[in-house]
């Protein structure tokens, strides 16, 4: 017999079955529920609700565990690179030296992107926002490839299209950044590892010879595996609900930037390092906003710090804090805004009221300092983790079709007028 928890409702009695996961995770199954009594749940925000069961990434935020396919997050950052590691997502498995050379071969001759596509860029005002950029340039991707529509494809058009969205994302976001500082577009060279050839892309020139730096690279190869999946995050779960429609893969991942770029999810980093800026321009009195920041009363807030799901620590900020001081140390910035980062660090790490609230510097706080130190504009902060969220998209989007999920249609709780007659406009 398999586990249930019972719920009484009007006099009735409904039983529920319980689901235990891989790690004694416990859900109550409530699929039914309406069904059978007439019943919804209200859950605002979806906060206590899977929407799924997944095999993709485990995350304990109370032991600060956050695991891809079973692998602990800290040996796969020091160990892999981004490629193995979006292989892992995708299909389950580490790959072997074969599968891994296959599969970056196949990224390799996919990473120019249309011709036309280029000429899109002529059409966005001077001051728009990369991520709005990022997000139509990726949908517009489907009108280019039309097959990826049929819901029907063939599993070598499906594997197509998810080859094709791994290598031509960093090719996109790096004419984004082009775009943004008014610097000629750089086409991809596929000599180069995959963050190498990012970087060649957004900061070669036509006219001079650039050799990616390895400290930087090695740096940014952590940050893109530490934002690869967060298990069901706000975008994640919108690439989910887009792609129930059948809606193509560059939509629904499109979808998920849109979800990104909110400065609640994915605009976390940029809003340190304006507020690092803001406390730059106040004159630097760190003190001052340390009490702000203690005062329950003052609407002043510590961006980067503590988080919604890690209670105790973030493992990914322990990982990335080391990447961190090494390009600092490594460029050697004098950066007054990076100075103030140093010492809200150093008071948030040993003040017992920060402490004994988990106010810890969170994967947020680091990343802006390391975006900021190797010159990415703030308003790019987001379409780095972007770079970083897409295999975790991707691989939440083919197991929400090979599971067969229906389409998501969340209920709602009515509040509003009762049936009224409608009155004419010369009567009201």
């Amino acid at each position: 017999m398999s586990e249930t928890a019972k719920i009484e409702l009007d006099g009735k009695v409904f039983e529920l079955p319980i689901i235990t996961g891989s790690e004694n995770e416990k859900a109550l199954d409530i699929s039914k529920l309406r069904g059978q009594s007439g019943y919804i749940t209200l859950d605002r925000g979806f906060k206590n609700t899977g929407s799924c069961t997944s095999a993709i990434t485990f995350l304990d935020g109370e032991k600060g565990i956050l695991r891809y396919r079973g692998y602990p997050i800290e040996q796969l950052a020091e160990n892999a690179s981004f490629l193995e590691v979006t292989y892992l997502i995708l299909k389950g498995e580490l790959p072997t030296a074969d599968q891994l050379a296959a599969f970056e071969e196949k990224i390799d001759s996919h990473t120019l992107v249309h011709e036309d596509m280029k000429r899109f860029f002529e059409a966005y005002p001077a001051k728009a926002h990369p991520m709005g950029i990022l997000a139509s340039m990726i949908c517009s991707m489907s009108t280019f490839y039309p097959e990826s529509q049929d819901p029907n494809r063939s599993e070598e058009a499906f594997e197509l299209s998810i080859i094709r969205l791994i290598a031509k994302l960093p090719t996109l976001a790096a004419m984004v950044y082009k775009n943004t500082v008014r610097h000629p577009f750089m086409y991809p060279k596929n000599d180069l590892g995959y963050v190498e050839n990012f970087m060649y892309m957004t900061y070669g020139m036509p006219t001079e010879e650039y050799k990616p730096d390895p400290v930087i690279a090695s740096a940014l190869n952590k940050l893109l595996i530490l934002h690869a999946d967060h298990e069901q995050n706000c975008s994640a779960s919108t690439v989910r609900i887009v792609g129930s429609s059948q809606a193509n893969l560059y939509a629904s991942i499109s979808a998920g930037i849109s979800a990104l770029w909110g400065p609640l999810h994915g605009g976390a980093n940029q809003a340190v390092i304006e507020m690092l800026e803001m406390i730059k321009e106040d004159g630097g009195d760190l003190d001052k906003w340390i009490a702000k920041a203690k005062d329950k009363q003052d609407p002043f807030r510590l961006m980067g710090f503590g988080h919604r799901v890690y209670k105790n620590f973030d493992p990914r900020a322990t990982i990335i804090k080391k990447a961190c001081d090494d390009i600092l140390g490594k460029l050697g910035v004098n950066d007054p805004t990076l100075e103030i980062a140093k010492r809200l660090e150093e008071v948030a790490l040993n003040d017992e009221y920060f402490k004994a609230r988990g106010l810890y510097p969170n994967v947020d706080f680091y990343s802006g300092i390391i975006y900021k130190a190797i010159g990415i504009p703030t308003e790019m902060f987001t379409v780095m983790f972007a770079l970083g969220r897409l295999p975790g998209w991707i691989a939440q989007w083919k197991e929400m079709l090979d599971n067969g999920d229906p389409i998501g249609r969340p209920r709602q709780v009515y509040t509003g007028e009762n049936e009224r007659d409608f009155v004419a406009l010369d009567k009201r």
